[in-house]
């Protein structure tokens, strides 16, 4: 009865968490898809706050400058974080997500371009 009774939680676990996962992909997708739709319709990019969305949103232009983050705004990802830099190449119009690995992590962001070459990410 025990073995039973683990295996059923076990499994409802598993279902929930894959739920979760699913809606934190959707809300993070949605989110750089709103920023993107926003930038491409006129806004400035120095109009958007780094902690606006959680998890946040960054926005990097084509020379891989953070134009957006909470804490690298200003830096080269390509000096500070080469591998976020090399996933994010893989970035489109439509959105992707990408996987890398950061600080010994493995992390998963959606990522998108906007009409004037810039990247709009977030992840987890």
């Amino acid at each position: 009865m025990k073995r039973l009774l683990v295996l059923v939680t076990l499994v409802a676990l598993s279902v929930f968490a894959t739920q979760a996962f699913s809606a934190d992909r959707a809300a993070i997708s949605k989110n750089v898809d709103e920023v993107v739709a926003a930038i491409d319709g006129g806004k400035a990019v120095t109009e958007f706050a780094p902690d606006a969305y959680t998890p946040y949103v960054f926005i990097m232009d084509s020379a891989g400058m953070l134009l957006v983050h909470p804490k690298l705004a200003g830096k080269d990802l390509k000096t500070v974080a080469m591998p976020i830099y090399d996933a994010l190449q893989a970035a489109t119009p439509e959105g992707v997500w990408v996987q890398y690995v950061y600080q010994e992590k493995e992390k998963n962001t959606y990522a998108k371009k906007t009409k004037g070459n810039l990247t709009v990410a977030s992840g987890y």
